[in-house]
């Protein structure tokens, strides 16, 4: 199914971009969501003439994620979290506890944002990358520290 997107969307593309997409995504979740128009001649004409307005709200939301990009990334975060055979985790840091200590620095971001291949599970000093807009992704640090006051 070829749909024209009327927002950015991360896994296919900017506004105002026609794409291929599989049936049920489009008719389920792209349309009813007003996220895409089907491409049909009308509504390429319709989406042209819109272009001027997507390429100012595309260069708007470009600017934000720079700036944001540059809020966070010398941003070092620490987790602290339970240890034993002294470096080993006790279950691991996942992107939820990376967006809580985010949270606490005032920084909002939603958690498919960051980029953490696999959880982490061992403690030290980790680069972890936050996706805010296409080919705008900072890394952020993130320091796992041991919990003082463990009990054996």
């Amino acid at each position: 199914m070829r749909v024209i997107l009327k927002e950015t969307i991360d896994t296919l593309g900017i506004a105002g971009t026609e794409c291929t997409v599989a049936e049920g995504y489009g008719r389920n979740y792209l349309l009813p969501q007003g996220k895409a128009i089907i491409a049909t001649p009308q509504n390429r004409t319709v989406m042209a003439q819109a272009k001027a307005k997507l390429e100012l709200q595309i260069a708007k939301e470009r600017k934000i994620a720079e700036e944001l990009a540059e809020k966070i990334k010398n941003v070092v975060i620490t987790i602290k979290a339970k240890v034993h055979e002294d470096t080993l985790l006790y279950g691991s840091v996942t992107t939820h506890d990376i967006k809580e200590s985010l949270n606490n620095s005032h920084i909002e971001l939603e958690r498919r944002a960051i980029l953490l291949a696999e959880p982490i599970k061992e403690i030290g000093e980790y680069k972890v990358p936050i996706r805010l807009y296409k080919d705008v992704e900072p890394e952020i640090t993130v320091k796992v520290i041991a919990e003082e006051n463990q009990e054996n």
